[in-house]
């Protein structure tokens, strides 16, 4: 309450009106299952075109699960999904590797086997072996697409020496631990100078002359050993081609097999020590096991560990210098080009594991790291309406049932678990009528959709013809049909636009048998192209027959939810009981405005109460609002049907 202590005119802002509600996304997507790299226990972040997807996840490429190809359904999940109208996906990548467990306990311990590494990681180590004076690389995240070329060029950028007073050149746009070549073209022959020689500029405080200076260390660090800029000074001049000039490497890392698109990372200094503004700032620490940002972590795709013996950027230089006969000397050549100051390093060992079985997609959580995997990555993220497994069911018929099922039953689990999502399920590849029913017959929920057949499309890859699971372009088709129509639509007699057919054309008998059983069908009708055409849950609860019946309802609850967080500590009396009803009440107007409720009138449409009728004295003395809320949903023409008879024309209607 406002003190008013002195006289005075006060102003003071009210509110004379309701609190707004404003309607959740139900379009957002989560995907679970394996992929060809990338994170698998950082916290997901939304993906918004499959371009990025490739760029953090991998490419399109088969996966190997030790001999085994399978298609990459994850990434063909991914392309569906964007293509049908999705614009926002979170995907939690899956892996399980060849023996022991995932993160191994110490990753310099992994020896190769059989010419792969069990945990899945592709490694190298310049020079070939390791060691204590030796440059460490590996894939930062485990799979064939790991299997990298790394190519390190080393630049010598312009000299940095100026010409300043008589006798006192100038150093200029040079840092702090940066690696410099320094070449005195006029001093004796003997001089450790006259050919060029490998320093590290270290700034630091003079204290005899009270100013900031440079001295130039050697490979020992040791400042008593130090060149000082003040022995130099008489004999570098600019004017005479004396140069300092600053060493920096560009690292490209460039896939193996595939289509990727190189990277590249310039100008990274090669001294540990390195930093810009206190921050590390070297090759060592941009690729660094733990970077500094989660941006980093899921995007750098390599880590680089220094030896023990790799004190200073000499000595990383080095290492880089002895990788390939006569470097140094085409190094300070001013004429020699990019390709021939280059070290190629080829990264070997990557794969993509045993396929993931139901252990690897439902995940585990660490309290003491807050790492999680799985589907218990993607419990963390409050915008996903919609969760998937593509081809998880893969295989349903050949060997993978158990897997399979465990892993449709933890879908469902954690959509009921979260309550504002639906999972979208797939049948099994090539069943038939009796197996999809006999599959179907093992769920029932009002948070699930079952989708049968597989869609055909053209396979980018083989450039031929193969079976996709229906939870990708399901997921698209969903979002496409909340942002054209609404929610409340049902996501039925939709066209699927990447496919060429099904994997089990569909007729009219077939689906009679089909949708009883809440079997949603892809169809194929002639002159309409090829559609979705179902739209109910996997429930035996006739009240939530509809898919889109159980996502208007997620929709509703949702935005209730958020809407009303103020509510939460305000003094529990009339006034609040009628700002959350006109809140309420505002928000399903709204709704009843646009299409979404049955009813002439808004009071046929919903009713919201919230007084002393809907609680007692004891939810007051518990602290408890309870507010009822009724609303009269839509439900899909799933049969329209005209009765036609004859007439004749001299009877009266």
């Amino acid at each position: 309450m406002p003190e008013y202590l002195a006289p005075g005119v006060y102003v003071e802002e009210v509110s004379y009106r309701a609190k707004s509600i404003e309607g959740v996304s139900t379009t957002t997507t989560g995907f679970v299952g394996p992929a060809r790299f990338g994170p698998l226990d950082l916290e997901p972040d939304v993906v918004t075109s499959l371009g990025e997807f490739e760029r953090v996840y991998g490419d399109r490429q088969r996966l190997d699960f030790d001999g085994a190809a399978m298609h990459n359904y994850l990434w063909h999940a991914a392309r569906a999904f964007f293509e049908e109208g999705g614009k926002r996906l979170y995907v939690s990548r899956v892996f399980r590797p060849r023996s022991g467990t995932y993160p191994p306990a110490d990753f310099n311990s992994v020896a190769l086997a059989q010419g792969v590494y069990p945990d899945g990681h592709a490694r190298r180590s310049v020079p070939q072996g390791g060691g204590a004076a030796a440059l460490g690389l590996r894939a930062r995240f485990p799979g064939a697409a790991g299997n990298l070329r790394v190519r390190f060029t080393l630049r010598l950028g312009q000299s940095v020496l100026g010409v300043g007073e008589p006798g006192q050149p100038t150093l200029g746009s040079l840092r702090h631990r940066d690696l410099v070549w320094i070449s005195d073209v006029t001093s004796p022959v003997s001089s450790p100078l006259a050919g060029g020689a490998f320093y590290i500029a270290d700034q630091f405080f003079d204290t005899n002359t009270s100013r900031r200076t440079w001295r130039f260390l050697d490979r020992t660090l040791n400042p008593n050993a130090a060149l000082p800029l003040s022995a130099l000074t008489p004999d570098l001049d600019p004017a005479r081609g004396d140069q300092v000039r600053v060493v920096t490497v560009t690292v490209t890392v460039m896939p193996v097999a595939g289509d990727a698109l190189p990277s590249v990372w310039d100008g990274l200094a090669l001294d540990p020590g390195h930093t810009v503004d206190g921050a590390p700032d070297s090759l060592s620490a941009k690729f660094a096991p733990d970077p500094t940002s989660l941006a980093q972590a899921r995007t750098l795709p390599i880590v680089v560990t220094l030896g023990a013996d790799l004190d200073s950027g000499i000595d990383v230089l080095r290492v880089l210098l002895n990788a390939r006969p006569g470097l140094e000397a085409r190094l300070a050549d001013p004429t020699a080009s990019d390709e021939e100051r280059t070290v190629d390093v080829l990264l070997e060992g990557g794969n993509d594991g045993l396929r993931p079985a139901a252990a690897e997609y439902e995940g585990r959580a660490d309290d003491t790291t807050s790492v999680k995997t799985g589907l218990k990555a993607l419990e963390d993220i409050e915008d996903i309406s919609i969760v998937a497994a593509p081809g998880s069911t893969f295989g349903y018929e050949n060997g993978y049932r158990a897997n399979a099922n465990t892993i449709v039953n933890l879908l469902i689990s954690h959509a009921q678990r979260m309550r504002y999502r639906i999972a979208v399920i797939d049948s099994g590849e090539g069943q038939s009528i009796a197996d999809v029913r006999a599959m179907r017959a093992k769920i029932d929920s009002t948070y699930a959709a079952f989708y049968y057949p597989w869609v055909r499309v053209l396979d980018p890859v083989t450039r031929a013809e193969i079976n996709l699971p229906p939870s990708g372009f399901v997921a698209g088709i969903y979002a496409r049909n909340d942002v054209t129509r609404a929610v409340y639509k049902a996501p039925a007699n939709e066209v699927v636009n990447l496919a060429i057919g099904f994997e089990t054309l569909l007729n009219k008998s077939q689906q009679d048998v089909l949708n009883p059983d809440g079997i949603n069908c892809f169809r194929y009708f002639e002159g309409r192209g090829h559609r979705l055409w179902g739209a109910r849950t996997a429930s035996s609860d006739p009240e939530w027959k509809y898919v889109n019946l159980r996502r208007y309802f997620i929709y509703l609850e949702r935005s209730i939810d958020k809407g009303t967080q103020w509510a939460v500590f305000e003094p529990n009396g009339p006034a609040l009981w009628g700002n959350v009803r006109r809140t309420i009440e505002d928000f399903l107007l709204n709704e009843w405005q646009s299409g979404a409720l049955l009813g002439d009138k808004p009071d046929k449409a919903f009713f919201v109460r919230c007084d002393r009728s809907t609680m007692t004295q004891n939810d007051l003395d518990n602290g408890r609002l309870v507010c009822l809320v009724g609303v009269a949903p839509l439900r899909p023409a799933e049969y329209v049907i005209f009765r036609v008879g004859q007439w004749t024309a001299d009877r009266r209607q």
